[in-house]
């Protein structure tokens, strides 16, 4: 015989909006008897599993977002939040990665850093940063924030940030950043720091352009530069350039391709290993006029043109 659901005769019941997130093996708050992950955190699970494609769309500096998520060592950003932020809590920091991966960190002083190089439990970026960085403004002062599945409900970055805002983002040379007397760093975290300055890979951020990235290698240097056109805009206005051999950034440059990153697509040029990021600057601020005039034609792509296009297509990496 099959065994009979418990009875929810006389247990209190609550409405879908009002039943909170529990752990998956646990009584489903609705009082149906059945264990939360077969009953709404089934319906809980699919909202936040569900693949967002842009999940910056809408906030300021959404290039540097994807690149401060995908492509850069060490970098913070200030963030301006559009509430004023709780008594005790002088500043919000956005940080590639912290100390052990955390998610986020309330230092001693009260001030938040919230990472951003996460493995996140839900397909909305977002929603899962805003989520820990709600519970870091609330987490007692010297304590790292951990990892949990956001509510399905919860609000996302874009709910909780000042649209108007700057977000001017700082590249360090290393993880200096993760404790306020560097300097005086010994023992563990000193050890720490060392290995992660280590890893990282050299990176200058572009002054005349907007979310390019310059970044040694130990063979070539590379400019990693995150675009905001659509794809298939700006594939062709790339593949026009590349055909009239106008897509380089000067002599011995190359375009080699592109990343494809969190919805937005990023052109990649080599550069020899003698060209720094001061030595690209012009060249850039050149190559974006070339671009605005090539997305701004619509003629049908030549066959060199789709030659082009299609060796730019071919050489396109996803890393999200």
């Amino acid at each position: 015989m099959a065994k009979k659901r418990p009875q929810t005769k006389g247990k209190p019941q609550v409405t879908s909006g009002e039943i909170p997130v529990v752990g998956a093996r646990e009584p489903c708050p609705c009082g149906s008897g059945r264990r939360y992950k077969a009953c709404h955190g089934r319906e809980a699970a699919h909202a936040v599993t569900e693949l967002v494609q842009r999940p910056f769309e809408g906030l300021p500096g959404e290039g540097d977002w994807v690149a401060l998520r995908e492509l850069v060592p060490a970098a913070t950003v200030e963030l301006p939040l559009k509430d004023e932020l709780p008594e005790g809590v002088p500043s919000v920091t956005l940080a590639t990665v912290l100390p052990m991966a955390w998610p986020a960190l309330r230092r001693d002083d009260g001030s938040v850093l919230l990472g951003l190089q996460n493995d996140t439990p839900s397909g909305d970026i977002s929603r899962d940063l805003a989520d820990t960085l709600q519970r870091a403004l609330t987490t007692e002062p010297g304590n790292p924030v951990h990892a949990r599945r956001a509510p399905a409900d919860g609000p996302r970055l874009q709910d909780l940030i000042d649209p108007d805002g700057a977000f001017e983002p700082v590249v360090h040379s290393g993880f200096e950043f993760w404790v306020p007397d560097s300097e005086n760093a010994s023992g563990e975290v000193a050890a720490s720091l060392e290995r992660a300055n280590a890893a990282a890979i050299p990176t200058v951020k572009l002054t005349g352009v907007d979310s390019a990235y310059w970044c040694e290698t130990p063979d070539k240097n590379h400019l990693r530069w995150v675009m905001p056109h659509p794809e298939e805009k700006l594939l062709d206005a790339l593949a026009r350039l590349h055909a009239a051999g106008m897509s380089s950034l000067g002599e011995g440059t190359r375009l080699v391709g592109s990343f494809r990153a969190h919805g937005l697509t990023v052109p990649v040029w080599d550069l020899p290993s003698e060209v720094k990021a001061e030595d690209v600057e012009k060249p850039a601020a050149e190559f974006a006029e070339r671009l605005a005039a090539a997305l701004a034609t619509d003629a049908p792509l030549t066959a060199d043109e789709r030659r082009a296009r299609g060796g730019l297509t071919n050489r396109q990496v996803t890393l999200s």
